[in-house]
């Protein structure tokens, strides 16, 4: 274990004659943004703590301003957290500002960047959005998922309904997981696994993912520099990151061949229910999308990933948030047992589009607890002047959605959760608010642009759903002498880093109609 870290000794050593000749050839300095000074050879790296990186950021970067300039390594970086800076990063000048880097883990698990998430900003993700817009995450397509929605909803008001006659807790976290999980599982392959072991080994690789892409090797921090490949395989991170990049695509291909042989035997039968696999097999015969099976992986992984954790997060975010202001929940749970009555049963297209307030708590959640809270960073596709300062082709740009949901100049009051604030909105739709459309950059919990995430309107429906089954039918409280922290962990989405466990109890004694279910 000492070997690599004598690597990392020498490394500025080397550095510095590496960087040498172009320290000397470059004689002009050019209008940067601000920010703090950094160390030679790393940087910033040692001022951001990696475990709250948002948070880290937000810190280092106030005194500065709305656009800072820092430097991770070899690589030049800004820092957007204001909504008019990231109007002009995510709108006006957005095909400056819409490529992705793509960094050593990134590259494994995307198939070398062919996902939509993290390709570049080139022909191969024009394709992939394509297809996710009109084939994957349309209208009529998020309208076909109802029914798992409906039963996978179900299944979960029904564990919540035992919990409750039997004053059991439920670690609330862990409930969202499995039922955010099943829900991408049938909407992608078709099935959800019973089998405890084989669920228990699909979870722990789709977190293992998780964490791979939110991690840098020494090979990103100091690209060109000899020996970082080196350090990277002597310390395990190749070896661990080749491993699940295999067992994922395993993982895929084996469902991918499974498809393949049903599809096959049922060539003229009618199929009730088409799941991800199918439309994109489907759109494979078609030479116009040029799909390969490592396109048709990638993309699994990004709705696998994306969909279910931050659905997830949020849910779990709203009711930390509610717990913890008695008067909101109160509001929440007359509102949505006003509009859905004694019957129990959801109507979608009915009954969501009265659930004003409802939709407020999900507003004033995704300020405060974004789902990304940076966003997928960007990257320069050529030198931009953004507020006067001059920002070089190839920065990597990151988008404090964070920070610019905590700013007073945008917002009265930012550290309180106060959903009233969005009530005198309500004329203006709640998908526009998050499209970061008219104005309203100060909430961009989906990015926006070119790179918004394409499967937002799915997100909406099943935050919407969950949240009104949740407060509809139980009353909340939390056990005898917990109290409720809103401290994260790291990753591309924000988690809370310790369990939610809280008390449901059954508001309708009588009954169990879970509103929504078969």
């Amino acid at each position: 274990m000492q070997l690599p870290y004598l690597f990392l000794l020498l490394l500025p050593i080397i550095s510095f004659l590496h960087l040498l000749p172009k320290i000397i050839k470059r004689k002009q300095s050019f209008n940067r943004p601000p920010g703090p000074h950094g160390l030679p050879f790393i940087g910033n790296l040692h001022q951001i703590d990696q475990s709250s990186l948002h948070t880290s950021l937000w810190n280092l970067t106030k005194p500065y301003g709305p656009i800072v300039s820092l430097r991770f390594g070899f690589n030049s970086a800004v820092v957007i957290s204001s909504a008019s800076l990231a109007k002009e990063i995510l709108q006006t000048q957005d095909l400056v500002f819409c490529d992705r880097p793509l960094f050593t883990s990134q590259r494994k698990m995307t198939y070398n960047g062919i996902d939509i998430a993290f390709s570049s900003y080139n022909q191969n993700w024009r394709d992939m959005r394509k297809i996710f817009s009109l084939h994957l995450f349309s209208p009529r397509r998020v309208q076909s998922f109802r029914f798992i929605r409906e039963d996978e909803v179900s299944s979960a008001m029904k564990t919540l309904h035992d919990r409750a006659l039997s004053s059991e807790k439920i670690n609330l976290i862990e409930l969202m997981k499995n039922l955010m999980n099943n829900v991408m599982l049938r909407v992608c392959f078709g099935e959800r696994y019973q089998d405890v072991c084989q669920k228990s080994k699909v979870l722990g690789l789709i977190d293992e993912v998780q964490e791979h892409l939110v991690y840098l090797c020494v090979s990103d921090i100091w690209p060109g520099l000899p020996f970082g490949g080196l350090v990277d395989r002597l310390m395990g991170k190749m070896s661990r990151l080749k491993k699940c990049s295999q067992d994922l695509d395993s993982f895929f291909q084996q469902l991918i061949d499974e498809h393949m042989i049903i599809n096959k035997q049922k060539h003229d039968s009618y199929k009730e229910f088409e799941d991800v696999i199918d439309v994109l097999l489907q759109l494979a015969k078609d030479k116009f999308f040029n799909l390969t099976h490592e396109h048709i992986k990638a993309m699994l992984m990004d709705v696998l990933v994306a969909g279910t954790d931050t659905v997830a997060a949020t849910v779990v975010w709203a009711m930390s948030l509610l717990i913890n202001n008695p008067k909101a929940m109160k509001k929440a749970q007359e509102e949505v047992r006003n509009v859905i009555g004694i019957d129990g049963k959801l109507d979608e297209d009915h009954h969501l589009p009265r659930l004003t307030y409802l939709k407020a708590v999900i507003k004033e959640t995704m300020r405060l607890y974004p789902p990304a809270p940076l966003l997928v960073p960007r990257e320069t596709r050529k030198d931009a002047i953004v507020n006067g300062y001059e920002i070089k082709q190839k920065t990597l740009v990151y988008v404090n959605a964070w920070a610019i949901g905590r700013d007073p100049k945008s917002w009265d009051k930012p550290e309180l959760f106060l959903p009233e604030r969005f009530l005198g909105r309500c004329d203006i739709d709640i998908d526009i608010n998050f499209k970061g459309n008219h104005n309203d950059f100060e909430l961009i919990p989906f990015g926006a642009g070119r790179r918004i995430c394409p499967g937002m309107s799915t997100g909406d429906v099943m935050l919407e759903v969950l949240l009104a089954n949740f407060l509809y039918m139980f009353d909340w409280g939390l056990p005898k002498d917990e109290v409720i922290d809103f401290d994260t962990k790291p990753g591309i989405t924000m988690h809370k880093r310790n369990q939610l466990c809280l008390l449901p109890k059954l508001y309708f004694e009588n009954t169990f109609e879970p509103s929504q279910g078969a």
